[in-house]
């Protein structure tokens, strides 16, 4: 039988994690880079759909080509982190699903559908984006998640041959102390929750 996580645990991928905007200089390598894809990719997903794609973005050069997509207010942010990751959408994602859903015939539903298959891809791509956080925190990574971009301007930089669309980026280094926030409030549970 399965025990809950302790305490350390727990305070490490929720309850003491900050948001970062500031990282130590110290580089994500790219084990750390595998074994972090090794460990979201296990998130559930719909029908198996794995719709997420994930463009990590640590050269200088690349990192050069995404600055200027960048609302002005994430540039610093985007620097001083070793590594950036583009949480992106497989619009096609049901071509894999022969293969990933074997359960019926799953694929033939988003052919049909434009809408679902939209709404589909871009609710798990956010779901495994949530994956990719808490797996970078369960390593002992820290990780700053933003909007703020020109989704077109990423999308045309980075996708074009790929067909992938942006959705949002995560910042993921060795958090500086200092380098965030203090802890936001959180809505208590009767403002955010209903047992039925």
């Amino acid at each position: 039988m399965r025990q809950p996580l302790n305490q350390e645990a727990l305070d490490q991928s929720f309850l003491a994690a900050h948001t970062y905007n500031k990282f130590e200089a110290r580089p994500v390598p790219d084990e750390i880079i595998g074994k972090l894809y090794e460990i979201l990719k296990w998130g559930p997903t719909a029908v198996n759909c794995q719709s997420g794609r994930y463009l990590f973005i640590r050269s200088p050069q690349a990192k050069n080509r995404l600055i200027p997509c960048l609302n002005p207010g994430n540039v610093a942010k985007v620097e001083s982190a070793p590594l950036t990751v583009v949480v992106a959408i497989d619009p096609l994602f049901y071509d894999k699903l022969p293969t990933q859903w074997t359960a019926y015939d799953a694929k033939a539903a988003y052919l049909a559908d434009a809408a679902l298959a939209e709404s589909t891809a871009f609710r798990n791509s956010s779901l495994q984006g949530a994956y990719l956080m808490l797996a970078a925190r369960s390593l002992g990574l820290d990780c700053g998640p933003m909007s703020g971009f020109d989704n077109a301007k990423v999308d045309l930089v980075f996708f074009q041959e790929l067909g992938w669309r942006s959705n949002f980026l995560v910042n993921i280094g060795y958090g500086l102390e200092g380098g965030h926030y203090p802890r936001g409030p959180r809505l208590a549970f009767d403002e955010a929750a209903r047992i039925l």
